[in-house]
């Protein structure tokens, strides 16, 4: 029984019985205290939001970067090398590790 509640929980089955025994709960456990609670969450949820800005400009820059040189390397008409994230780097195979062969 208390697998399906928790199934039913997670799968959105909160109805308002539910809701209201949480806020009770909450009223019970800060209190007075509930509106620095609410003003902390809400600057943790803005700095988190920062943070995930931050992260998409560094993703966007990187990007234009290795545009602006795959663009550079096509107007010059020489080849050049394009550095890629390691990420997205093939794996090397274990035979190009090894040195050539001397006839």
């Amino acid at each position: 029984m208390h697998i399906a509640w928790t199934l039913g929980l997670f799968a959105g089955g909160m109805g308002a019985w539910e809701w209201a025994i949480l806020a009770f709960l909450g009223l019970l456990i800060f209190g007075k205290r509930l509106p620095e609670v609410g003003k902390s969450l809400g600057r943790g949820i803005v700095e988190f939001k920062k943070g995930l800005a931050g992260v998409d400009d560094d993703i966007a820059d990187q990007k234009e970067k290795q545009d602006q040189a795959k663009l550079d390397a096509q107007a010059s008409g020489a080849p050049q090398k394009v550095e890629t994230p390691s990420a997205e780097r093939a794996p090397a195979s274990p035979a190009s590790d090894s040195p050539p062969a001397a006839s």
